[in-house]
């Protein structure tokens, strides 16, 4: 596992070292800040006019984590959608373009943990600005009264979706030696994948089943829910361990060329 940390170590500094990390962490808190304050700004006006109006009933169905939190959790996702693909979209590519891929293949360090420890210093970023983001759900916690289970099972929906984001941004990334190529790659299979379940909601049968399981917005839905299915954590998963198995199968196809 040496290795596995050394090229970790290594991929995150390189995020560091320049602009990357920094401007990524800076765009999606940004954003991040921007849609949570809408959201409570709109439940606070909604919640004051029926207290005007004076209607329990109604005002018994207010809830933050369903007014708040679990929108601003689909639209944190949708912001990974496009941040992801800028993290991953160097990992390989930069080794292309510097000279050191080959080096880095020729070197007694075997695929595999060259595979994990480029994804895992990736991750480091993207679970860093998952756990940032969740400085909101402290604010709540703070001045509302959430439901703290729910909240917490939606932020970890939330990184599942992220590590998704970045196993499959981490193997287009290994297909090609251009930056943009693999950015516009990661971004339009990432689309897909969040997209597809519109398809299934269409189409009856044995076949919208099987594309309602593939989209990751249908098991992300269930999470931000408070609901903590095994389908749903095998899912993410399965994903994860796929992408990473086909990134080592095309490092590998480059190696013994």
């Amino acid at each position: 596992m040496r290795n596995v940390f050394t090229i970790a170590g290594k991929e995150l500094r390189s995020y560091f070292t320049s602009p990357v990390a920094y401007v990524l962490l800076a765009s999606y808190l940004a954003l991040a800040g921007y849609f949570f304050y809408a959201l409570l700004l709109a439940f606070n006006q909604t919640l004051q006019i029926y207290s005007m109006m004076r209607n329990p009933e109604m005002l018994s169905r207010f809830n933050l984590n369903q007014m708040v939190i679990a929108p601003l959790l689909h639209n944190l996702a949708v912001l990974l959608i496009f941040i992801v693909p800028a993290i991953t979209m160097r990992m390989f590519p930069e080794e292309k373009r510097s000279g050191t891929y080959e080096l880095l293949l020729t070197s007694p360090i075997r695929v595999g943990e060259i595979v994990l420890g480029k994804f895992l210093g990736g991750l480091v970023l993207v679970l860093l600005m998952v756990a940032l983001s969740g400085l909101f759900g402290v604010l709540l916690r703070a001045y509302g009264n959430p439901e703290l289970p729910m909240m917490l099972v939606g932020y970890l929906g939330l990184a599942l979706m992220a590590t998704v984001f970045l196993a499959l941004g981490t193997l287009i990334s290994s297909f090609t030696d251009n930056v943009v190529i693999g950015y516009v790659g990661a971004l339009f299979a990432l689309l897909v994948l969040y997209t597809i379940g519109w398809l299934g909601e269409t189409v009856q049968g044995v076949s919208g089943n099987l594309i309602r399981y593939v989209s990751i917005t249908d098991h992300f839905q269930e999470l931000t829910k408070g609901i903590v299915d095994t389908r749903d954590l095998v899912y993410f998963v399965t994903l994860v361990v796929v992408g990473l198995f086909l990134t080592q199968r095309s490092v590998e196809s480059v190696r013994w060329r």
